[in-house]
C-alpha cells in the first residue's frame, strides 16, 4: 500500500504549465479527440502544431494534466482581449476520463483568471458532448448567442462564465 492508506495504486494527478517538451502531447491528445467526435479543421491543425506561436506568444496559457510521467489531459486559455479569454482544446485520454480531470483543468483556468481578475471565460462547444456541456453548466457558464461566422465548423454552442 501506498501513503494514502485508502488504495493499493494512487497516483496523484498534477496540472502543470505547458512546456515546449509537452508539445507533441498536446498535438497528439487533442488530435485524437478531434478525430473521435469530428475532424481536424485547417485552423485546428495550424493551433496544435504551433501552440507556442499561435497560443502562449499571444498571451494564451496552456495546462497540461500529468499522472507520473504521462500528459493525461490538456486545456488552452486563448486571448480575445487583456479581461476576456477563450476555453479551448480542453482534452483528456479515453482511459482518464471519467476520473475528474476535466474538473481539474477547469479549476486551474477559473483560479488562474480569478487571479487575472478576468471579465470572463468562454468557450464554443457542440451539444453531441452532453458531459461536457454539463461540466460546464456546473461551473456556472451560460449559453450565448453564437456568431455566424464561428471559427470552428462544429461548433453549434457559445457559453460564458462571468467572473465579476
Amino acid at each position: 500500500m501506498n501513503g494514502c492508506g485508502v488504495c493499493y495504486f494512487c497516483y496523484m494527478i498534477h496540472i502543470i504549465p505547458f512546456e515546449e517538451k509537452y508539445a507533441d502531447d498536446f498535438k497528439q491528445l487533442n488530435t485524437v479527440w478531434l478525430q473521435q467526435y469530428f475532424v481536424v479543421e485547417a485552423y485546428d491543425e495550424y493551433q496544435l502544431s504551433h501552440p507556442i506561436q499561435e497560443i502562449i506568444d499571444k498571451d494564451g496559457y496552456i495546462f497540461l494534466a500529468k499522472e507520473r510521467q504521462k500528459i493525461i489531459g490538456t486545456v488552452a486559455l486563448m486571448k480575445e482581449t487583456d479581461r476576456s479569454f477563450e476555453i479551448t482544446k480542453m482534452s483528456v485520454t479515453k482511459d482518464s476520463q471519467g476520473r475528474g480531470v476535466s474538473k481539474l483543468l477547469m479549476d486551474a483556468c477559473i483560479k488562474l483568471a480569478n487571479e487575472k481578475k478576468w471579465d470572463r471565460l468562454f468557450l464554443y462547444s457542440n451539444t453531441v458532448l452532453v458531459p461536457a456541456i454539463q461540466l460546464y453548466r456546473r461551473y456556472g457558464f451560460r449559453e450565448i448567442p453564437l456568431e455566424i461566422n464561428s471559427h470552428y465548423n462544429r461548433t453549434n454552442i457559445k457559453m460564458e462564465l462571468k467572473l465579476i
